[in-house]
């Protein structure tokens, strides 16, 4: 890395707004939701497509669980006095 960009970067994470693992929990919940609002989409496009139509319902289950279990997480993290 030259200096200049060695300077420009020298600073940057010395203060963090939350421990690493709860970074990552609103993180991974902010890019799930972002898939869920889409997979209605998915499924609407899919139309006279009954496999794809089914896989994209199938994933849509799938991540409202893990969109479920990071609320959880994330609570449970809140409720630890951790955030």
């Amino acid at each position: 890395m030259t200096l200049a960009a060695e300077k420009e970067y020298q600073h940057m994470g010395e203060t963090a707004g939350a421990a690493d693992h709860d970074h990552d929990l609103v993180k991974e919940l902010a890019k799930r939701l972002d898939a869920l609002w889409r997979y209605d989409q998915y499924i609407a496009n899919a139309e006279g497509h009954d496999a794809l139509r089914s896989f994209w319902t199938e994933l849509k289950g799938q991540e409202t669980r893990n969109v479920k279990r990071l609320k959880e997480l994330v609570a449970d993290e809140i409720n630890r006095r951790c955030f």
